[in-house]
């Protein structure tokens, strides 16, 4: 039997999951007793749930208008992708030095999933593989705590760069963006790594433009009702 514990972390992920996923989307309001009827559970799960959220950045509680999806503006988006760019690079540095061969032959199982994905035609796929490709790269770095980092900054961006995986032909350059990577971390290339990852990570130019016109199509989504069976 589920405890309150296990029940709340269940929820969190489900929700999280619903947000990257677009089903819930930037300021929108995440109401306990809608929740709760939803997930057939009681509220006190919800709302540890949302308070785990919350403490992750991915959702807000307001006064008055009580727990809402977390909105990121253009700006701070831009901002928090140089950072993501950054550890991103960071991860990839140690990865190439500290990658072991069984580590190595994980990661390329990992991009082989992306190509299958790219070659799919298939966004959502691709966006898990994606997920687990760079997943592999921040365990490879053997550093916990930048590991940690990474994957944090990267949840509170999922449902932005699931978005930017469904800009024209942005599958295919992603996959040949990985296979740079991939390249040069199996050479131990560490410089050569982090600016790959750099450039694959950072949001200027024509991505700048794409990402911006992918938030206006999050934002511009309606309001999703529920339905109760």
């Amino acid at each position: 039997m589920l405890t309150t514990k296990n029940r709340s972390e269940s929820l969190r992920e489900t929700i999280e999951e619903m947000i990257a996923v677009g089903e819930f989307r930037p300021g929108q309001h995440l109401d306990e007793t809608d929740l709760a009827i939803k997930f057939g559970v009681s509220r006190t799960p919800v709302r540890e749930a949302l308070i785990q959220l919350a403490s992750m950045g991915i959702v807000v509680t307001r006064p008055r208008r009580g727990t809402v999806v977390a909105e990121i503006g253009p700006r701070q988006l831009v901002e928090m992708f140089e950072v993501m760019a950054e550890l991103e690079a960071m991860c990839g540095r140690l990865a190439a030095r500290r990658m072991s061969g069984e580590e190595h032959a994980h990661l390329l199982a990992a991009h082989q999933a992306c190509m299958e994905a790219r070659d799919a035609h298939d966004p959502d796929s691709y966006f898990y593989k994606n997920e687990a490709f760079h997943d592999a790269i921040y365990e490879g770095s053997h550093n916990a705590f930048l590991a940690t980092q990474a994957r944090s900054l990267q949840r509170r961006l999922r449902p932005y760069r699931r978005l930017q995986l469904r800009v024209r032909d942005r599958l295919n350059v992603s996959y040949q963006e990985h296979d740079g990577v991939v390249q040069a971390i199996i050479a131990g290339n560490s410089e050569q790594t982090a600016d790959l990852l750099r450039q694959h990570v950072t949001v200027q130019g024509q991505r700048f433009a794409d990402l911006i016109a992918s938030l206006q199509q999050l934002t511009a989504m309606p309001e999703p009702q529920y339905t109760y069976n």
